[in-house]
C-alpha cells in the first residue's frame, strides 16, 4: 500500500502544473442522459410520436410522467449548456451512445448531465481515449433530478438549482481537482487475444479494445504463477467495480482467485465477485455488505444473554449500531487499494477452500480464474466480455489510470 501511495504522490507532482488556476476551459463536452422515452423511440423508430405514446399506455405505462420526467432533464440540460456559452465557452452535445475519441479528445471537460450511469458511462468511454493517447481530460457532472437520482458522482444538489453558479466557479478555477482510483483489467491467456465486449446499453458489439491494446509477454514469474503467456490490457479502465460471475443469476459462480500475488488459490462458488473501487464503496460494494436494523437486533437477540437489560439497550440502538457499520464501509475515491466483496458464497462441505478464505477484503491485486459456464466480466455496469471455464483476469489499481475529476462544495 505504501508503494502504491508513494506512485500516487510522483503522479499528483507530475500534474502539479495542471492546477485550478491554470485551468483553460474553452470547449465543453456536454453528454447526455438518455431518458426513458429516447430509450423507447429508440427500440420502436418505425412508430411516430403518437403510435408510441399509444404503444406504452397499452401496456401499462405512465406516458405522462414519461414525457414529463423527459422534459425536466432536457430542459435543464439546456440550462447547462447556456451556463457553459455564457461564459464564452464553445458547447457540443453528444448522446452517451455515440461517443468517439475524436469528440473527447477536443474538449477540454467533459460534462455528463444525468445522474451517476451518464456518469459512469462517460468515463467508461474516456478509458479508450485515455490508453491511447494518456490524455487527461477532467469530468464534471450535473444531477438533472435531483429529486429522484441521488447521484453521488454529480455536483451537490445545490448546483441543480443554479448550475451557472457551478460553471462560473469552474471557469475562474475556484474549484479543487479529485483524483478518483479505477480498476485496470488485465486478460491472460495463451495468444493474447480477448473476446468481443458488448455494450450492455445499445446490446451491440463493441470494437475500440481492437485498436487501442496489444498483447504483450507476461514477464517469466507471472507465466509461470499464473500458467499463461500473454496479457492484453483492457482499455475500459471501470471507476466503480468490476462484476464477474454467471449471466443466469440463479446459477453458481464457481471461481478461484489469488489475492495479492500470493501463493494460495482460494476456490469458491458464491453468486459472483465484485471488485470495488473507493468510488464504487458507496453503491454496489455497500448494497452486497451492508447491514440493517433487523440483522442488528436479530443478532443480539441470539446470544446467551440476549434478555438481558445491557443487550436490551443495544437492541434500542439497533438503527444506528447499523448505520454505523454501513458507514465503515466506504473508502476513499483516491485509496489506491481494491475491495472485493464475494456474494453469496457458499460455506458447507468443502467450500470455500481453504475455510480461511474471506468472503471480503482489501486488497492490491486479484487475479481471478473462471470455472464457469455462461459468465461475465462486466465494467462498471456497461461494459461485459465473456467469462467461461479457463479465462483469467487480473484486476489492478495503477496510479497513472486515476480520473481526474472536479470539485466543488
Amino acid at each position: 500500500m505504501l508503494k502504491s501511495k508513494q506512485l500516487l504522490q510522483q503522479f499528483s507532482k507530475e500534474y502539479a502544473k495542471f492546477t485550478p488556476n491554470n485551468f483553460k476551459l474553452k470547449r465543453a463536452l456536454v453528454v447526455t442522459k438518455l431518458s426513458r422515452y429516447e430509450f423507447e423511440q429508440l427500440r420502436h423508430p418505425e412508430l411516430s410520436p403518437d403510435q408510441l405514446q399509444q404503444k406504452l399506455r397499452d401496456r401499462g405505462t405512465d406516458v405522462e410522467m414519461v414525457l414529463y420526467l423527459h422534459k425536466v432533464h432536457k430542459d435543464f440540460e439546456r440550462r447547462v449548456v447556456k451556463s457553459f456559452q455564457d461564459v464564452g465557452c464553445e458547447v457540443k452535445l453528444s448522446s452517451r451512445s455515440s461517443l468517439s475519441k475524436d469528440v473527447m479528445s477536443w474538449a477540454d471537460v467533459i460534462v455528463p448531465v444525468g445522474g451517476d450511469g451518464t456518469f459512469l458511462l462517460s468515463a467508461g468511454r474516456a478509458s479508450p481515449l485515455f490508453a491511447l493517447s494518456q490524455q487527461k481530460t477532467p469530468i464534471v457532472g450535473f444531477n438533472s433530478d435531483p429529486l429522484r437520482s441521488e447521484g453521488r458522482l454529480m455536483l451537490p444538489k445545490h448546483y441543480s438549482d443554479n448550475p451557472a453558479d457551478a460553471v462560473s466557479r469552474i471557469k475562474s478555477g475556484d474549484f479543487k481537482w479529485m483524483h478518483r482510483s479505477r480498476v485496470r483489467t488485465t486478460m491472460l491467456g495463451s495468444n493474447g487475444k480477448i473476446p468481443e465486449s458488448t455494450d450492455l446499453f445499445r446490446h451491440t458489439e463493441v470494437k475500440m479494445e481492437q485498436v487501442t491494446t496489444a498483447p504483450e509477454m507476461l514477464d517469466q514469474d507471472m507465466a509461470y504463477k499464473y500458467k499463461a503467456k500473454m496479457k492484453r490490457i483492457l482499455p475500459y479502465l471501470a471507476l466503480n467495480e468490476v462484476f464477474i460471475g454467471e449471466h443466469l443469476s440463479a446459477r453458481v459462480s464457481h471461481l478461484q482467485l489469488v489475492l495479492d500475488h500470493q501463493d494460495v488459490v482460494n476456490k469458491t462458488k458464491c453468486s459472483g465477485l465484485c471488485v470495488s473501487t473507493g468510488t464504487g464503496s458507496t453503491s454496489w460494494h455497500t448494497s452486497i455488505n451492508r447491514i440493517t436494523s433487523r440483522d442488528v437486533d436479530d443478532l443480539l437477540r441470539s446470544l446467551p444473554n440476549g434478555n438481558s437489560e445491557d443487550v436490551k439497550l443495544l437492541r434500542q440502538n439497533a438503527e444506528e449500531i447499523a448505520q454505523r457499520y454501513n458507514q465503515g464501509l466506504l473508502f476513499a475515491p483516491d485509496d489506491p487499494r481494491l475491495c472485493y466483496s464475494i456474494r453469496e458464497q457458499i460455506c458447507v462441505g468443502v467450500w470455500p477452500s481453504p475455510k480461511t478464505f474471506k468472503e471480503r477484503d482489501f486488497v492490491q491485486t486479484v487475479f481471478v480464474k473462471s470455472h464457469c459456464i455462461d459468465a461475465n466480466l462486466v465494467i462498471d455496469g456497461s461494459i461485459s466480455f465473456p467469462f467461461n471455464d479457463g479465462a483469467k483476469a487480473l484486476l489492478e489499481v495503477h496510479p497513472e489510470d486515476a480520473l481526474l475529476t472536479i470539485a466543488l462544495d
